[in-house]
């Protein structure tokens, strides 16, 4: 699906990486303490991120896993 896409992080640092796996863990994070409110929300963007595949997601998942995804 994202191989027609232009790789527009070729050259990820270990530096880039890292901070990608701060902002994403800090972002789950920030979901954990809205979700112990009595309105599940985690569950409903994931739903949506799942279902429609945006191609933010897919450079989030390159910037943590580096050149390995």
């Amino acid at each position: 699906m994202y191989r027609d896409k232009a790789r527009d992080t070729d050259f990820i640092t270990t530096a880039q990486t890292r901070a990608a796996r701060i902002k994403t863990f800090a972002s789950l994070f920030t979901l954990f303490l809205i979700d112990i409110a009595p309105v599940p929300v985690t569950p409903v963007i994931a739903f949506v991120i799942i279902l429609s595949r945006p191609h933010w997601f897919y450079r989030v998942v390159r910037q943590v896993y580096g050149e390995v995804a």
